[in-house]
């Protein structure tokens, strides 16, 4: 993994964690969720965060 893919991990893990927590929190919908995930995914195209997107690790709250 180069420096500038790994920034892009950090950078897209550290989004979606902030995310989680709004959706956690009940900011936003699961919908709305799903898509700023796919944005993230697409803006920072992260190696792993990728791999994992499409498996639940952790459940997000209704």
């Amino acid at each position: 993994m180069t420096k500038e893919q790994f920034q892009r991990e950090k950078m897209y893990q550290a989004t979606m964690g902030m995310v989680r927590r709004m959706r956690s929190a009940g900011l936003i919908s699961q919908a709305e969720y799903g898509q700023m995930e796919q944005i993230f995914l697409e803006k920072y195209k992260p190696l792993i965060g990728s791999i994992y997107a499409e498996i639940p690790l952790t459940p997000c709250p209704s």
